[in-house]
C-alpha cells in the first residue's frame, strides 16, 4: 500500500476543518434584516418606521408575495414609487443558496 495513501484521505477533511461555517438563516436575518424588520419581524424597529420596512407577520401583505418576489426583494433591494431606496439589497453579501434559507426563514413570520 501506497505511504500517501492515509494522508491523501486526511487531506480533505483538514482542509474542511479550517473553513468557517457558512451562517444560518437566522444568523443572516439578525445581521442583514433585524434592525429594521425587528426580531419579531413586525417591523417597529426605529430604522424600520424610518424606512418602511414591511411587516414580516402580515399575512395579508408579505404572506401574499411569492418566494420569487421575495428572494429579488432580499437580492437586489426595494425602492418606493419615487425611486427612493427602502431596502438595501444583499445580493452581494448573501449567496443565492442564503438567500433561499433566508426566504425560508422570512416565511416563519407569517404562520
Amino acid at each position: 500500500m501506497n505511504r500517501l495513501y492515509p494522508a491523501l484521505i486526511l487531506l480533505p477533511l483538514l482542509l474542511a476543518a479550517d473553513l468557517p461555517a457558512a451562517p444560518t438563516a437566522a444568523q443572516n436575518y439578525d445581521k442583514h434584516c433585524a434592525s429594521c424588520h425587528g426580531v419579531d419581524g413586525k417591523g417597529q424597529t426605529r430604522l424600520g418606521r424610518k424606512s418602511g420596512a414591511k411587516n414580516l407577520t402580515d399575512k395579508q401583505g408579505v404572506g401574499k408575495l411569492t418566494d420569487a418576489e421575495l428572494f429579488r426583494t432580499i437580492q437586489a433591494g426595494r425602492r418606493d414609487d419615487k425611486g427612493r431606496e427602502r431596502m438595501e439589497g444583499f445580493g452581494n453579501d448573501l449567496s443565492p443558496a442564503e438567500i433561499t434559507e433566508l426566504v425560508a426563514y422570512v416565511r416563519r413570520f407569517t404562520k
